[in-house]
C-alpha cells in the first residue's frame, strides 16, 4: 500500500480523524486493562496514527523497514509496567492538543509515536 496524498489525509483529519482518534484511544485503553482483551487494545493503539491521518505503517508500505523491533518479551514487560498507563495519558494529551491550531503539529507527532509509547512498537519501522 502506498501513502495517501496530503490533501486526502488532511480532509480525513478534518472530517473524521480529530474526533475518532480519542474514541479509539479510550476504547483501546479500556481493553488494555483486561488480560483477555489487551491484544485487541494494543492492535487498536497501533492503528491510532492511521485513524488520525490515514498514515500507513512502514511495515505495510516497506516490509524491510519493519525489521529491528524489540522482542515480544521486552515489549510485553514494558507494556505491563509502563506502557498501558503512559499511553492513556499520552494519547489523551495528544487528542487535547489536536483540537487547537497551535497544538496540532505536536499532537500529530505524539500520535505517530503512540505505538512506541504503548509497547515499544516502531510504527515507522
Amino acid at each position: 500500500m502506498s501513502q495517501r496524498s496530503l490533501l486526502v489525509r488532511a480532509i480525513w483529519f478534518l472530517a473524521i480523524g480529530w474526533w475518532a482518534t480519542p474514541i479509539v484511544v479510550n476504547i483501546a485503553w479500556a481493553l488494555n486493562v483486561t488480560v483477555i482483551l489487551a491484544p485487541i487494545g494494543i492492535k487498536l493503539i497501533n492503528l491510532v496514527p492511521t485513524v488520525l491521518t490515514l498514515q500507513e505503517p512502514r511495515s505495510f508500505t516497506a516490509p524491510a523497514a519493519a525489521r529491528g523491533q524489540h522482542s515480544l518479551a521486552v515489549r510485553a514487560l514494558y507494556f505491563v509496567g509502563i506502557g498501558w498507563w503512559l499511553s492513556f495519558l499520552w494519547a489523551n494529551l495528544a487528542a487535547l492538543l489536536a483540537v487547537t491550531i497551535v497544538g496540532l503539529p505536536v499532537a500529530i507527532w505524539m500520535v505517530n509515536r503512540l505505538p512506541f509509547v504503548t509497547s515499544l512498537y516502531r510504527f515507522h519501522g
